[in-house]
C-alpha cells in the first residue's frame, strides 16, 4: 500500500469516528496548551520585572544602610543600620576615589501631602541631586530639571511626575504653578517624562526637589538619614568596578570591613540574574508538571487505537487476505496515531495562542508563548502518537487472516 493511500485510509478511519478521535486527542491538545501558557507565563512575567528593574536607572548600583540578605544578590554585612551621609555620596563621586562611577545620586524621602490650589494629593516626596536623572534614566518632557546653583541655594523649586500633575492640576500646564509641601512653596520648573510602574511603585507619582530644599524647608533638619544613595556606572562593562570601587571606599570611609558593612550594595544585574534564574527554575518546574498531560494523552492514544485494533480484526483479516503485507497494516495503524497525536497538537497550539492572548489582560502583563519551546512540544506530541501507536499496529500486523476473518 503506497503512502498516499495509507493517509488517506488513515484519515477516512479518524473521521469516521469524529467523536473518539477529537476525545482522544484532547489530552495531547490541553498537554501542548499547558506547556506553552506556562513558558509563555514564566517568560512574560521575567521580561515584566526585568522591565521595572531596568526602569529605575541605567547600570544601576543602589546603596542602602544596614545588612542585607544575599536572597537578592544584594551584600551587607550583619551590622546595626547606621546612616549613610551626603560625605558618603560626595565621596563617590569623585573620580579620584571611584574612576567608573559616572553620577551619584543621594536620596531622601518622605510621604507627604501635596496641594495646589483645591486640590490635595499625597505622594512621594523626594529630595536629590541634579544627577538623579542620570543615574534613574529620567527626563523631562516639559520645563526643566533643576540645577546644582538651585540645590546650593536651597531653592524653592519641584519637578513633578506626570500622575502627580494630572491630578494636581489637570489638563493645565504645571510648569510655573506653585504647590505646597508641609508649609513650603515650591514653584513647579519641570515635568517628568512617563515612565510607568517599577519595584518600587509608581514612578510618575513623585516630586522630586533638591536636597537641600529637602532639609531645610520641608523637614526643616540638617540631621535627615540618606535613605539610597543611586549609582551609575560608567558603562555596562564598567558596572562590576564600580560595585568593587563603591564596596571599597565605603567600606573605609566607615571603618568597617566586608563581615560587619554597615551598608549594603545591590548591583542591577545582580537583580536581573536573580530574576532570570528564579522565574526559569519556576517555568521548568510547572512546565514539566503541564508536560505530564502529554503523557496521559499519549496513553489515551494508545487505548484507542488498541479498541481501533479490536473492532476492526475482521477488517484486517481481508486486508490480508487481499495481500496487505504486515508491514502495510502496522504502517496504516502508526499513520492513524500519528495524525492523532500532530492534529492534537496543532489544536494545543491554536488553543495556546488563544489562551495567551486571553491570560495577557488578566495578568496585565504580555504572556509570550516561546516558539522554540512550542516546535518541540509539537514535536513531542507527533513522537506520543508514533509510540502510542508501535503496540497497537504491531499486534495488528500479527494477526492472522483465518483468525481474523473469523472474529465476530
Amino acid at each position: 500500500m503506497e503512502f498516499r493511500e495509507t493517509l488517506r485510509t488513515a484519515v477516512t478511519a479518524i473521521l469516521g469516528r469524529k467523536l473518539r478521535s477529537a476525545l482522544t486527542m484532547l489530552g495531547i491538545l490541553i498537554g501542548i496548551a499547558a506547556v506553552m501558557l506556562t513558558v509563555g507565563l514564566g517568560q512574560g512575567a521575567q521580561a515584566q520585572i526585568t522591565g521595572q528593574i531596568n526602569a529605575l536607572g541605567s547600570n544601576l548600583l543602589i546603596v542602602t544602610p544596614g545588612s542585607a540578605t544575599s536572597l537578592t544578590g544584594v551584600r551587607g554585612g550583619a551590622g546595626s543600620a547606621t546612616t549613610l551621609t551626603l560625605d558618603d555620596a560626595a565621596m563617590l563621586a569623585d573620580r579620584t576615589v571611584a574612576p567608573d562611577i559616572e553620577a551619584v545620586a543621594p536620596v531622601v524621602q518622605t510621604s507627604a501631602s501635596v496641594v495646589a490650589g483645591d486640590n490635595n494629593w499625597t505622594t512621594q516626596v523626594i529630595g536629590s541631586t541634579p544627577d538623579w536623572t542620570t543615574v534613574r534614566a529620567r527626563t523631562v518632557t516639559e520645563g526643566r530639571f533643576f540645577t546644582a546653583d538651585e540645590n546650593a541655594a536651597q531653592a524653592p523649586v519641584a519637578v513633578i511626575g506626570t500622575t502627580t500633575a494630572t491630578n494636581l492640576f489637570g489638563t493645565r500646564s504645571p510648569v510655573g504653578q506653585t504647590i505646597q509641601v508641609h508649609g513650603a512653596t515650591l514653584t513647579v520648573v519641570g515635568v517628568l517624562n512617563t515612565a510607568g510602574s517599577s519595584i518600587t511603585g509608581d514612578q510618575d507619582d513623585q516630586v522630586i526637589v533638591p536636597i537641600a530644599t529637602f532639609t531645610q524647608r520641608i523637614e526643616g533638619s540638617t540631621g535627615l538619614t540618606v535613605s539610597t544613595i543611586f549609582i551609575s556606572a560608567a558603562g555596562q562593562d564598567a558596572l562590576s568596578a564600580a560595585y568593587q570601587e563603591t564596596d571599597a571606599a565605603l567600606n573605609t570611609a566607615h571603618r568597617t570591613t566586608p563581615d560587619t558593612a554597615d551598608f549594603a550594595v545591590a548591583s542591577q544585574q545582580t537583580l536581573v540574574n536573580t530574576v532570570a534564574t528564579t522565574t526559569q527554575t519556576l517555568t521548568a518546574l510547572l512546565g514539566s508538571v503541564a508536560a505530564i498531560s502529554l503523557l496521559v494523552g499519549g496513553i489515551g492514544v494508545m487505548n484507542i487505537m488498541l479498541v481501533s485494533v479490536t473492532e476492526r480484526t475482521r477488517e484486517i483479516g481481508l486486508r490480508k487476505a487481499l495481500g496487505a503485507t504486515p508491514a502495510a497494516i502496522r504502517r496504516q495503524f502508526l499513520t492513524e496515531a500519528s495524525l492523532l497525536g500532530l492534529l492534537g497538537g496543532l489544536a494545543g497550539v491554536l488553543l495556546g495562542l488563544g489562551g495567551a492572548a486571553a491570560l495577557s489582560r488578566v495578568v496585565k502583563f504580555q504572556v509570550t508563548p516561546s516558539w522554540p519551546a512550542t516546535l518541540v512540544a509539537l514535536v513531542v506530541s507527533l513522537l506520543i502518537g508514533v509510540i502510542a501507536g508501535v503496540y497497537p499496529a504491531a499486534r495488528a500486523a500479527r494477526l492472522a487472516p483465518i483468525d481474523a476473518l473469523r472474529t465476530e
